[in-house]
């Protein structure tokens, strides 16, 4: 199974991925995880990627465009069915069952990790992506969650 992580910080997730079960399951070529820096498919000098939420409201979201051609750019190198998630305080919680059916029907997982007060819901809607919760808690960011579910 193949595991990409869009994330604006991919170098928090070195030491985490290089131990334990997790480099050992890489080792014998059971998984693949790959992590893809969000900055990498902005346009501006800057490489920003948050903005206003489009449509108004509070706070900063993550923008739409660089997160679908990342998207875009991973879905290129893989084959088989793929599932895209985006960790989010309002998704539905993760649970064992969803790992089984996941493990089953899909050989690539994309997780979008969101930041600031979320990704703008266009991201959502035009990839048909899930929106998954990992628990009944607050997390700094999609990251923490992409940690325990890859």
């Amino acid at each position: 199974m193949k595991f990409d992580i869009i994330t604006i910080f991919p170098e928090a997730f070195d030491s985490y991925l290089s131990t334990s079960i997790l480099a050992r399951a890489q080792a014998k070529n059971f998984i693949d995880i790959n992590t893809h820096s969000l900055r990498n498919f902005t346009t501006d000098a800057h490489q920003s990627v948050d903005d206003r939420p489009y449509g108004g409201g509070a706070g900063m979201v993550m923008m739409a465009e660089p997160i679908l051609k990342a998207v875009k750019a991973v879905k290129k190198n893989r084959k088989g069915k793929i599932k895209i998630v985006l960790f989010s305080a309002k998704g539905a919680q993760f649970d064992q069952s969803k790992a089984r059916s996941w493990a089953k029907n899909y050989k690539n997982i994309i997780f979008i990790n969101g930041r600031y007060e979320g990704i703008d819901e266009r991201v959502r809607t035009i990839l048909k992506a899930d929106e998954i919760s990992i628990g009944p808690y607050v997390l700094t960011d999609g990251d923490v969650a992409a940690w325990f579910r890859a």
